[in-house]
């Protein structure tokens, strides 16, 4: 199906918006424009609805236009629009920083607030070398990141992500090291947590052995990967790496901006997988992605650090942060988003309804002998697609083209389509999506 002949832009137009992370040949050829979007649907330009399959980019688990996120966007906008982020502050920051903490796990309450989940990253990053440095250990400078790990766009983040089509063009980055990612051989079609796989942990210990804990600040991992295609971590693997750190002082941070707010059934992926990291990572459903915003959350250890030893009370602590960091209108989003969660109950929602969407992906595995793999965890699921002509890439945008034209949103990366529906998503629209998902994988077979 083209969609060029219905576009209201011109070719001027179209040239002038480089697109982040899109094939801009392709889409310029073809635009797929939404023009609006509603509950758990878009509607694109043609007027067909698009159910959601992604929650926008992992970030409206809520659904789309919630009146009570639009009514607080709105009133903020005409109380305080902008607010100075440098040495003035505005009540709805403090209010959002401390509903934060209540979805965090209890050492982690000292929240420093950014524009999105790259500024997060190297946020925490940042505050992590700024750390040892002020605990006397200024050659931690080092970290570690994992393959197939997903931390951003930032120079920072592609350094210790491990996506290689995120690294390749642009050379050196910062000084990082990758553990191997935990998708082993006999884990395929796996529901939920594999058991095999908890021994890759232990190659954290050649990378100190080969580096020195001396030079390494941190470990950076997501507890569920998801960019890579929803990689849930084997049983006892993130509790392994927690020991590990202990053991040898080095600070572990969970990027926790995809399982971050009820994804995985849970607060968060530390209270899901049962372990607690030094620093998490936070963005897109903190404000249910209608606001950007992000933020790091910090152990109050690391916390009172910078202020024991900050001098001068009215001295910098951490020369750092952004223009729009505790943005008013953000904030207010926020609030809203965290309130709408909790008294909706969707986290617990999201847990009771997990095994019902686990056995309604898993219900792919025989449609076609190119799907070779699927992974899950709360409302997210990974599938791996075969590659065709040495283009892995190719069948994933094959079948996610053929979604948008029968109704559904996914998203294609790498081998994989990757699903993660709203957090009110019934069984009824479940199976909808995973039967088209089949039509569309057994139309390329």
């Amino acid at each position: 199906m083209s969609h060029i002949a219905k576009t209201r832009l011109t070719q001027a137009q179209l040239d002038a918006h480089w697109m982040a992370y899109s094939g801009n040949r392709q889409f310029k050829a073809d635009p797929r424009l939404i023009v609006s979007a509603e509950g758990k649907y878009y509607t694109d330009l043609d007027g067909r609805k698009i159910f959601d399959g992604l929650s926008g980019l992992w970030t409206c688990g809520l659904g789309h236009s919630v009146p009570a996120i639009n009514e607080a966007v709105a009133n903020q906008v005409k109380t305080l629009d902008y607010s100075p982020a440098f040495q003035y502050g505005h009540e709805k920051s403090f209010e959002l920083a401390e509903k934060i903490t209540q979805f965090m796990p209890k050492e982690l309450n000292r929240v420093f607030f950014t524009g999105s989940g790259s500024e997060s990253v190297d946020t925490a990053l940042k505050i992590a070398r700024a750390y040892w440095r002020k605990k006397g250990k200024g050659t931690k400078v080092k970290f570690i990141g994992r393959a197939k790990g997903y931390h951003g766009a930032s120079v920072s983040g592609f350094s210790v992500g491990g996506i290689p089509a995120n690294r390749l063009l642009y050379g050196q980055g910062l000084e990082s090291y990758h553990l191997p990612h935990t998708q082993v051989p006999g884990t395929e079609f796996t529901k939920g947590m594999a058991e095999q796989g908890k021994e890759r942990a232990e190659d954290l210990l050649n990378l100190i052995a080969m580096h020195d804990a001396s030079n390494i600040a941190a470990v950076i991992v997501e507890p569920m990967s998801g960019s890579a295609g929803v990689i849930v971590p084997p049983q006892g693997y993130l509790q392994r790496l927690r020991e590990i750190c202990d053991q040898h002082d080095i600070l572990l941070i969970f990027d926790e901006v995809i399982t971050g707010f009820g994804r995985m059934g849970a607060k968060t992926g530390a209270e899901a997988f049962g372990v607690t990291p030094d620093v998490i990572t936070l963005a897109k459903q903190v404000t249910n992605g209608v606001i950007p915003m992000g933020a790091a959350v910090f152990k109050q250890e690391i916390y009172d650090t910078f202020m024991d030893n900050g001098g001068a009370d009215y001295m910098l602590e951490v020369p750092h942060g952004y223009t729009y960091s505790a943005h008013p209108i953000a904030c207010a989003a926020g609030l809203a988003s965290l309130e709408e969660i909790k008294q909706q109950n969707l986290i617990e929602r999201v847990k009771e309804m997990s095994p019902t969407w686990e056995n309604c992906v898993h219900q792919l595995k025989d449609v076609s002998p190119i799907i070779t793999d699927i992974r899950n965890y709360g409302f997210a699921a990974g599938i791996t697609i075969a590659p065709v002509d040495n283009e892995p890439s190719k069948r994933p945008f094959q079948i996610a083209m053929s979604m948008w034209d029968k109704g559904y949103y996914v998203r294609y990366g790498a081998d994989t389509i990757q699903l993660a529906p709203p957090f009110t998503t019934e069984k009824s629209e479940m199976d909808s999506m995973i039967n088209a998902l089949g039509d569309s994988i057994k139309e390329l077979t």
